[in-house]
C-alpha cells in the first residue's frame, strides 16, 4: 500500500474537469485508488463518487493505492497533480 498527500492549489477545488481526467487515469490500473479528503473517502472509479465529497480550493487531500500496479499508479499520480491540478 501507497499513500500519498497533495493540496488542491485551484481556487474553485476539485470539479469536473480535473475529476474525470483522475479517474480516467485511475481506470489505466488494477490497483485500487481511494480518495479522501475532509473525512470522506471514495474509490477513483467514478465521477460522481469525487464531485460529491465537495473538495474545495486548497484542501489537502490523500491518495491510497493498492495493488499490483501501485507503484505505477502512484507515480501517474505524482505527474498528473504536478502537471495538471495547480492550474485546475
Amino acid at each position: 500500500m501507497i499513500t500519498k498527500e497533495y493540496m488542491i492549489l485551484a481556487p474553485e477545488g476539485m470539479h469536473a474537469r480535473p475529476a474525470t481526467a483522475m479517474v480516467k487515469l485511475a481506470r489505466k490500473y488494477q490497483s485500487t485508488i481511494l480518495l479522501k479528503a475532509g473525512g470522506k473517502e471514495a474509490r477513483l472509479n467514478s465521477l460522481l463518487n469525487i464531485l460529491s465529497m465537495h473538495i474545495k480550493g486548497g484542501s489537502p487531500v490523500t491518495l491510497v493505492f493498492e495493488g499490483i500496479d501501485e507503484g505505477g499508479a502512484a507515480a501517474a499520480f505524482d505527474l498528473f497533480f504536478a502537471q495538471n491540478l495547480k492550474d485546475w
